[in-house]
């Protein structure tokens, strides 16, 4: 292949890179992956039709800001679901095991579409996904507040559906236009901690006031009517989002954005469906989807039953419960951005990992074993700063362990499509446990155990396989320092061609079809799970 030419504004003779500096490679379609490598973040290109090819920072910011006002929406509903379990039971005239339905429909609806929906949103491009994503998402919710005022539980059921139709394309989409901006260890995991800090105080601010606004208007439907003008806002956020999308393509050509350690390009969008990357994500991809399988959804389950389980043990209101709840979930958003920030600069993502597996097994086993007040303050602490480290590095931790951005989207997918699974599973098994438990968190509390503990085993395990003793490279990498990342892109370029080639493909492939089967085994039980709990779930 011939050598890379790039033109510096400002200089008279183009930069010459060769092969090995620029990292390049052609993709099975003869089209360029990869096209040269440039740390220089100060230096403004431009290509040949007068385009920039050097997006600007303040571009980058902007766009930040942008999706994460519309993260922040839908991160305030989310926050309401769980606050108003109380009211809902009683409201709706509801059991444990039907809230765990209804919250199951939701992840049912994700397991069966979020891969599909993966695939698309890298063919589609994120900013095109989030708009037609979140007006579903905001014509669910108009159904799901008028179920809710009308009492009728099987009409709520239906209007989740659509809900959840539009909640699984933004879920993906957002992370994908933060992967098409940003690479490693150059703004990547900080970009997704100032996101996911403001969508915590989205979350805290919609947990909190979800009661409050219950009580003082007399009817817990007017807390959901209260989304849906949150979600009208998301809207129009969106739209301007897009615009703005529309206005860069304009501006800066297809090089603009690239991993200066790689020299790989970061793409919006494909030109076809995926489907062999998609097959063949390599093997610590899956290390970290197996990771968040627990401690995700550890997070996520005890989550949605914070309020209820704050009720019980403090002998409070719902609404100081929603406070409480939230406080000890949210209260960590200052740390988010601050971790963010850490990994891009000192990396040790398996490191972090392990920490927030010791915090949810400290956290779940205080509340099992200490059934005093201060015990389960104290659980509820080590929850807040675990729950407040795993979102932002489990995430940066896959875009990492990939080879090509360019099938982000599809990857994130997995890693929805496994929680929501596990969810399903995991919360009709509690709410069954939990009407046969005179209403107690009693029992429940060992299933959340065990899934802390798993989180806990998997996060020791990745940081002996990180070592240099066993994977330096593959599974090392997600320990590496920008500055060591920025001076081993060669070497990431050649591991990544090691890994495409020979025997180690061949494994490599049969690992990744065997991980793919595993979920979709896993899959089919969660949906098993979900029509039994459609046919017994009316039954006290």
């Amino acid at each position: 292949m011939a050598a890379t030419d790039a033109s510096v504004e400002g200089q008279q003779t183009p930069v010459r890179v060769s092969d090995t500096e620029a990292g390049v490679m052609e993709k099975e379609t003869g089209t360029p992956r990869i096209i040269s490598v440039n740390g220089d973040d100060t230096s403004s290109l431009r290509s040949a039709g007068g385009r920039k090819t050097k997006v600007t920072l303040q571009m980058k910011i902007i766009s930040v800001v942008l999706v994460s006002l519309i993260g922040f929406g839908s991160h305030w509903s989310s926050g309401v679901t769980g606050a108003m379990k109380t009211a809902l039971k009683k409201g709706m005239g509801i059991n444990n095991t039907q809230y765990a339905l209804l919250d199951a429909t939701d992840n049912f609806i994700k397991s069966v579409l979020i891969i599909t929906t993966g695939l698309y949103t890298d063919r589609l491009g994120g900013a095109k996904t989030l708009v037609w994503g979140n007006a579903l998402f905001t014509i669910g919710s108009v159904l799901v507040a008028a179920a809710t005022t009308t009492r009728n539980f099987k009409f709520m059921l239906g209007a989740m559906v659509i809900q959840s139709l539009g909640d699984v394309a933004t879920q993906v989409a957002q992370y994908k236009v933060f992967s098409s901006w940003f690479a490693p260890s150059d703004g990547f995991a900080s970009t997704l901690g100032f996101e996911l800090g403001l969508g915590k105080i989205g979350s805290f601010v919609g947990q909190t006031t979800a009661n409050v606004i219950a009580t003082n208007l007399g009817d817990f439907s007017w807390t959901f009517w209260m989304s849906v003008v949150m979600n009208v806002f998301t809207n129009l956020v969106t739209v301007v989002f897009y615009l703005f999308t529309r206005w860069c393509n304009k501006h800066y050509s297809d090089g603009g954005k690239s991993d200066p350690a790689t020299g790989e390009v970061l793409t919006e969008n494909n030109r076809k469906l995926e489907w062999k990357q998609f097959s063949r994500l390599p093997w610590p991809f899956w290390c970290v989807i197996m990771f968040t399988g627990f401690q995700t959804t550890c997070a996520s389950v005890f989550g949605s039953n914070a309020t209820e389980l704050a009720e019980q043990r403090f002998h409070v209101s719902s609404i100081k419960a929603g406070f409480y709840s939230a406080l000890t979930q949210y209260m960590g958003f200052f740390l988010v951005p601050l971790l963010g920030m850490f990994i891009d600069v000192f990396g040790q993502r398996l490191s972090v990992m392990m920490v927030c597996g010791t915090g949810m097994f400290l956290s779940m086993s205080l509340i099992m074993w200490a059934h005093t007040m201060s015990g389960t303050a104290a659980g509820f602490g080590f929850y807040a700063f675990a729950v407040s480290l795993g979102p932002t590095v489990i995430i940066d931790a896959i875009r990492t362990s990939m080879w090509y951005q360019d099938v982000f989207g599809s990857a994130y997918a997995i890693k929805i499509c496994l929680n929501n699974v596990m969810s399903i599973i995991m919360r009709i098994v509690t709410g069954v446990i939990q009407d046969h438990d005179n209403d107690t968190y009693n029992h429940v509390i060992i299933v959340y155990v065990i899934l802390a503990a798993g989180s806990l085993l998997i996060g020791l395990g990745l940081v002996v396989g990180g070592s240099s003793f066993v994977s330096p490279i593959e599974l090392g990498r997600l320990q590496w320092s920008r500055k060591k990342r920025f001076a081993g892109g060669d070497k990431i370029n050649e591991a990544r061609e090691a890994f495409e080639t020979g025997i180690r493909a061949v494994w490599n492939r049969r690992f990744s079809m065997f991980s793919l089967v595993v979920l979709f085994v896993l899959t089919l039980g969660a949906w098993a799970c979900y029509f039994w709990g459609v046919a017994t779930g009316h039954n006290d």
